[in-house]
């Protein structure tokens, strides 16, 4: 049975057999410490200089940080060891990859390294417990939010990424070569989810990946995206949208803040606030609250800048105690051609916000033919080539909405961390094809 460290204190006096990165080495006059870690935890392996140990102190004296063994050896309780009162005293030691002795980046304080360096290496950046526990909020994230889907009778759905349209107008796209047909990679699973809502799906979901061919290098920006995505049927408002995700939101975080609060405070000095109810704020309201509370003025007049995320999350955290604010009834002009348009010829549309920073599209859709294709034709796009996304509307389909939901831009947030590449796991960028 394979043990690992987290459970190495349930072996106290007894002879274990343990697989460890090296972490540190201290060889001393009398005595060698080695720390080592296995992506559970770490404890300190002990070994005395003498001549019994003559060949165990050979073999740790030429262990190269982050190389890997096979111990086998003694658990003790020991109070005086300060990394968690115990220790490994070793019967055998085996070398299983010794690694160089250079490392290309700092090994031991990876933030001496440049961020790019650091990239280049990402095998390496990630060995570290502050890296790795990013990953491991974002497994569990993943989970809570599958749970509430399944629990709540949600049908999982795996889209196409190979696409022969755009879901969204004027966005740019990765295009490739088909069997002699352009094609392009899928920006957003969009199209399909609303092929489930025409096929009688009711609720579904995916997470997945999407790509986009915008030539930005902003901090949270990406070309290649984990996408989280949720449409239902028989809406009757975008409200019900928003209520949905509302509810989603206040599961998956109160079972990310119960299971890594005391990391999360401890590694990054980083709290998860209880997700109170999220208030509702018009676009109209947020450009007039972020104009006369805050003196700012956007040059953008149907969609926000970036401060004015920023500001408006500010105005939220302070009115409404709330780290999420949905900002709803943006102009069509900012939007895409599905959104269903309103009276006021404003969209049934919204953006969620979480600390400043846009995370959530959602919409409900228009779901009558007619209207869909004037607003098609509305965006400068030729109705023919979305034949075959109209023909969903065609024969009888249920009114709906959904929403995409960034991942990597939760993450930032939550960790609050200013980079996208941080917590993504392989970024991919303008000027990143490699790992």
């Amino acid at each position: 049975m394979k043990i690992y460290i987290k459970d190495i204190n349930q072996y106290f006096g007894k002879e274990i057999e343990l697989q460890a990165w090296v972490e540190n080495v201290r060889d001393l006059q009398y005595v060698q410490f080695v720390v080592l870690r296995d992506g559970t935890g770490k404890i300190q392996m002990t070994v005395e200089k003498n001549e019994e140990n003559k060949e165990l102190n050979e073999i740790v004296t030429s262990l190269t940080l982050e190389s890997t063994i096979k111990v086998n050896g003694n658990v003790l309780e020991n109070e005086k060891v300060k990394l968690n009162g115990m220790e490994i005293i070793p019967s055998s030691i085996e070398v299983t990859s010794l690694s160089l002795a250079e490392y290309p980046i700092d090994i031991r304080d990876i933030s001496k390294s440049e961020r790019e360096t650091r990239l280049d290496n990402r095998f390496l950046d990630l060995r570290k417990d502050k890296n790795a526990l990013i990953f491991k909020v974002q497994t569990t994230m993943e989970n809570a939010m599958r749970e509430y889907w399944v629990n709540n009778d949600y049908i999982e759905i795996h889209s196409p990424k190979i696409s022969g349209a755009s879901a969204e107008s004027g966005a740019e796209v990765f295009k490739l070569d088909y069997f002699g047909t352009e094609a392009c990679l899928s920006q957003s699973p969009q199209l399909y989810k609303q092929m489930a809502m025409s096929a009688g799906f009711n609720k579904v979901f995916e997470i997945g990946q999407v790509f986009r061919a915008e030539n930005s290098h902003t901090s949270y920006h990406a070309a290649e995206i984990t996408m989280i995505d949720s449409e239902i049927s028989w809406v009757n408002d975008v409200e019900d949208v928003m209520s949905e995700q509302e509810n989603w939101i206040k599961h998956f975080m109160k079972v990310v803040k119960e299971k890594h609060e005391e990391e999360l405070k401890q590694v990054y000095n980083v709290e998860i606030n209880d997700v109170v109810d999220i208030p509702r704020i018009t676009f109209e309201e947020a450009k007039n609250i972020i104009k006369e509370k805050y003196k700012y003025e956007s040059q953008k007049m149907d969609d926000f800048e970036r401060k004015e995320e920023e500001l408006i999350c500010n105005y939220a955290k302070e009115n409404f105690g709330s780290d999420f604010v949905f900002v709803t009834k943006y102009p069509f002009s900012a939007r895409p051609f599905y959104h269903m348009v309103d009276e006021d010829g404003l969209t049934k549309s919204y953006d969620l916000l979480y600390k400043g920073l846009e995370v959530t599209t959602g919409a409900q859709r228009e779901h009558r033919y007619e209207i869909l294709k004037k607003q098609i034709i509305e965006k400068g796009i030729e109705p023919e080539t979305l034949d075959f996304y109209l023909d969903f509307f065609k024969y009888g389909c249920p009114p709906h909405g959904g929403f995409g939901f960034g991942l990597g831009r939760i993450l930032m947030q939550m960790f609050e961390i200013d980079n996208i590449r941080e917590v993504t796991y392989v970024y991919r960028g303008p000027n990143r094809l490699n790992p």
